[in-house]
């Protein structure tokens, strides 16, 4: 990817001119908004971290269904609470859209994807064209599901096969790209066992997965920078594409740990952010050049906080890739943000599914994801599914 790739985001710019002198439908208004929780089945269990027990079979999107008088719904993922949703009805979500920088103001805050998805429907275009278009028409994704499967109780005798089974599983839908959890000696096993473990398992998979399947690995700020050499030196052989939080990220460690990432000749790229809560946090890195992808969470910054971070980064000619574990909402976000903008490293995906949110086009071969081209993110609800399905956290008109 070179400087004029990443410096294409500043053609953005642009169309949010042609968005600003486009005709949006007029006299549309919110008639109703509906919060409500859904939960999402994994296809295996999660294990620990290095920092949180088991997370289990199952996660939960806080959602909103915005209905409007012109029969358009939007969508999407969204934390705002009743008060904040219902200062929504009876006003133009439309008129919510700054186009000068591509965000939407209003009550909802960060949790802007059902509007959206809204403008898109109503525009009768692809949420990912309103954003910018300048991304791959298919867009890279990983698995992110490789847990402390050797620290379950029901693999214990044989957690080497499971680990290999939870790659083919990864395989058979479509991945060829992996994220591997360690920092178990940070607090489930003692330092050097839990380290020795750390290096053993990614060893293991990639003998499994063979040279072509794209590694990396996310500690969770399991190690110190010197842990994080040791480990890095060990598993040399599998030559990993990428590392995430080895330790608690600050400019002079993060530029240390790429040095010597530099000084071995590996092709190595430092990942980290996802815990940080405001955008501003990444100034300094960015301006350095400490961290090669930012990982902002999807959720937590929204799909305009991600777009500038995004264009942030792409100054320096730097990638971004959405912190998302526990979301299908935001997964589909992701998909969308990679196909907008040109610095879009990979999309994480938690393997989830449900029978309510109904995600027509959206498919995964060989590493990459398809994102249909379908007005807003495609995503429409089953009634059916809805009524016995999710829970109503509010319903307000």
């Amino acid at each position: 990817m070179n400087r004029r790739q990443f410096l294409a985001a500043a053609a953005v710019a642009a169309w949010s001119r042609a968005l600003r002198a486009a005709e949006l439908p007029k006299d549309v208004r919110v008639t109703r908004v509906v919060g409500f929780d859904l939960v999402s089945q994994r296809s295996k269990v999660a294990g620990k971290n290095a920092r949180l027990d088991v997370h289990g079979d199952r996660a939960t999107d806080r959602m909103l269904r915005i209905s409007t008088n012109s029969g358009i719904e939007g969508i999407g993922n969204c934390r705002a609470e009743k008060d904040a949703a219902a200062k929504l009805v009876g006003t133009d979500p439309f008129s919510l859209y700054r186009a000068d920088d591509r965000k939407f103001a209003g009550p909802l805050g960060a949790g802007t994807m059902p509007l959206w998805d809204l403008l898109g429907k109503a525009l009768k275009k692809p949420a990912f064209e309103l954003m910018g278009g300048k991304g791959t028409e298919n867009v890279p994704v990983y698995d992110g599901s490789i847990y402390f499967a050797d620290l379950l109780p029901q693999y214990a005798d044989r957690w080497r096969d499971r680990f290999k089974e939870e790659i083919d599983m990864g395989l058979a839908i479509g991945h060829r790209a992996f994220k591997i959890k360690i920092g178990r000696g940070s607090k489930w096993m003692p330092r050097a066992e839990g380290d020795t473990r750390d290096v053993e398992i990614v060893n293991l998979i990639r003998r499994h997965a063979g040279p072509d399947v794209v590694l990396g690995v996310d500690a969770n700020n399991g190690y110190d920078l010197a842990g994080a050499k040791r480990f890095l030196e060990q598993v040399a052989e599998s030559k990993l594409a990428f590392v995430e939080e080895l330790f608690p990220e600050t400019v002079d460690e993060c530029l240390a740990l790429k040095q010597f990432i530099r000084d071995k000749g590996w092709n190595t790229l430092l990942a980290d952010g996802e815990t940080q809560h405001d955008l501003d946090f990444f100034k300094p890195f960015i301006a350095r050049r400490a961290i090669d992808i930012y990982q902002g969470d999807m959720n937590h910054f929204g799909i305009d906080g991600i777009l500038t971070e995004a264009a942030w980064a792409a100054e320096q000619m730097l990638q971004v890739a959405p912190h998302n574990w526990g979301s299908l909402g935001g997964y589909y976000q992701q998909l969308h943000v990679g196909r907008a903008i040109p610095n879009f490293y990979r999309a994480e995906h938690d393997p989830l599914s449900n029978k309510v949110l109904v995600a027509d086009g959206y498919d995964r071969k060989n590493g990459v994801a398809t994102v249909p081209n379908a007005p807003g993110f495609g995503l429409t609800i089953n009634d059916k599914e809805f009524s016995g399905g999710v829970t109503v956290r509010f319903d307000v008109s």
